[in-house]
């Protein structure tokens, strides 16, 4: 049976044909949903410039998309849980009991660390096992005392989302991935930076932001004497190094040999920065300090007879007034700007 179409005039045809390609290039292109507008980072005076990946420059649609998953339960096993429940802004974005529960109440076994500059850090968590910003997330999500959350299974929620699937495509031009969903977080995080205490306004000119006290404890905290300064310096007061600072003679928790596998680095950790300091107590790597006082008490008695404690801790034979004065220059690293930030706050 011959075609119907072969009945019509040519003509009619080429008439057709012709209309349906006008008609089609008459209309719009269609819109590209990848919004690549840079995102400006504001970096304090006297901080460098962080390194970002070249895979995931800063956009704002891509900070936009992390701060929402940082503040969104959705990630965690049972939806009662965010980034936020462990990290909280008031507090530097850490936590105030000595180690946070995860889903169900499960605890984990380290104290939630400040997220203020981890823009510049090489290696993650305590014990250093993560080696980049963007690849972290992965361990609060998927870790069972934490989040428990499969990384395949948040990527399914976002995405049978009614508007994730728009932010994603916004700020990455694909759906949400294991790739897009850390790296979307990481770029969120990169923004928390902090450097505005009034002890950088004192180095930045305002001489008159420290009272006496800060001021002896900052002379101590630089002095040879003391030597705080030769772990926790740079404009983030920490060198990023791994020790054992004499908290205990014998560790439950190994430290980076965890990583390492390397007897030698039993009961190393992180050096953490300073910066925040008086909002995230309790202290040390399981929270066991509960004051700053208590820290004091710590490296100014020596700390254990751990054979792996770092050489540089030593009783130091500081009186009251001293040890007050160190703790009034710490206190001075508090960064109110940073704690009241609206870019960093849930909308």
């Amino acid at each position: 049976m011959p075609c119907k179409l072969s009945t019509l005039p040519m003509r009619s045809i080429l008439l057709s044909i012709l209309l349906l390609l006008l008609a089609l290039a008459c209309q719009p292109e269609a819109a590209n949903p990848l919004d690549e507008s840079p995102y400006s980072l504001d970096v304090p005076a006297g901080f460098p410039y962080p390194d970002i990946p070249e895979d995931n420059e800063l956009t704002d649609a891509r900070v936009a998309l992390g701060k929402r998953l940082f503040y969104d339960p959705i990630l965690s096993e049972d939806s009662t849980l965010s980034c936020a429940s462990c990290h909280k802004q008031a507090l530097a974005f850490a936590d105030d009991v000595p180690v946070s529960p995860g889903v169900q109440g499960r605890l984990g076994f380290r104290n939630a660390p400040t997220l203020a500059n981890m823009a510049y850090l090489e290696r993650l968590n305590k014990d250093g096992g993560v080696v980049k910003l963007d690849l972290q997330p992965v361990v609060p999500i998927e870790d069972h005392n934490e989040m428990n959350l499969p990384l395949r299974e948040a990527v399914r929620r976002l995405n049978e989302h009614p508007s994730y699937p728009a932010d994603f495509l916004r700020a990455y031009g694909k759906e949400a991935s294991p790739f897009t969903l850390t790296r979307a977080l990481a770029s969120f995080m990169r923004t928390l930076i902090s450097g505005s205490s009034r002890y950088d306004q004192y180095v930045n000119g305002s001489v008159s932001t420290l009272d006496e006290a800060e001021l002896r404890g900052l002379s101590l905290f630089f002095s040879e004497r003391v030597g705080c300064a030769k772990c926790h310096q740079g404009f983030n007061f920490t060198d990023n190094s791994f020790r054992n600072n004499g908290l205990y003679e014998t560790y439950e928790d190994p430290g980076r040999q965890r990583i390492t596998l390397d007897s030698e680095d039993e009961g190393k950790f992180r050096v953490p920065t300073l910066r925040n300091i008086a909002l995230t107590a309790p202290y040390m790597h399981d929270g066991s300090l509960p004051t700053l006082e208590a820290v004091a008490e710590h490296y100014n008695n020596g700390g254990s007879s751990h054979p792996n404690k770092d050489t540089l801790i030593h009783p130091l034979q500081l009186s009251e007034m001293e040890k007050a004065d160190l703790i009034a220059f710490l206190r001075a690293l508090t960064d109110h700007a940073f704690i009241t930030n609206p870019a960093f706050s849930k909308d």
